[in-house]
């Protein structure tokens, strides 16, 4: 077993209950947004926000990677917040890797990259442009903002992906189902807008989902 491997293997057994470790080992295997964060950032070293953290996953694997020293992740939705935190004194982080239940539109004491990990979707239009302008806001010169993704199109995934998000609300895994999808150019306007360079590419990788990761970058 490789060292990256053993770290992945600890990440998940940070986690109490069987069903957040198959989860968590399924994430890590097969979701490719983590991976493709940690290859943006690696070389511009700055803390990160990660708004709509969930339990926290983003930050256990950077931090693996050694990528991120500062970590604040935000979530609204307790439950997830107290699964992140007992993994994180489980893992012995909890002094350097910080969980905060709070909406993802409040101010932080932290500048330096974003992210946006299936955020969006979950808010109204008008909702995504205030949590668009609020990560802006917590940008340093030379951050990223990194948004992975649904985005509004014609294609079998984007189908796949609506019926999939009908089932994960069923479930009550997530507390509020999807209420917008942003189209491309809805999301390149805004950022644009503020002054940042967006670039966008697929990122579905081994997944049947539709994915898309946006990077948007603050100029030094």
């Amino acid at each position: 077993m490789s060292n990256m491997d053993a770290a992945m293997y600890r990440i998940a057994n940070s986690y109490e209950h069987w069903l957040q470790r198959r989860y968590v080992k399924g994430k890590l295997a097969m979701d490719p947004a983590y991976a493709a964060t940690a290859a943006l950032i690696k070389h511009r070293p700055m803390p990160l926000l990660d708004i709509g953290c969930g339990i926290g996953l983003l930050g256990q694997y950077l931090h693996a990677r050694g990528i991120v020293t500062r970590y604040l992740g935000v979530d609204s939705d307790p439950r997830k917040i107290e699964a992140g935190n007992r993994a994180l004194r489980q893992a012995g982080l909890d002094g350097v890797l910080q969980l905060r239940q709070t909406d993802g539109t409040s101010q932080q004491p932290i500048r330096g990259h974003v992210a946006l990990l299936d955020v969006l979707h979950y808010l109204p239009r008008d909702g995504q442009h205030a949590l668009l302008d609020n990560a802006i806001a917590h940008l340093a010169p030379g951050g990223l903002l990194v948004i992975r993704n649904v985005l509004r199109e014609r294609s079998w995934r984007y189908a796949y992906t609506r019926v999939s998000e009908f089932f994960l609300s069923a479930s009550g895994w997530m507390r509020v189902g999807a209420q917008h999808y942003p189209s491309a150019d809805e999301l390149r306007r805004q950022l644009e807008t503020a002054g940042l360079t967006v670039t966008i590419r697929s990122l579905h990788g081994k997944t049947l989902f539709d994915s898309y990761l946006l990077v948007a970058a603050r100029p030094k």
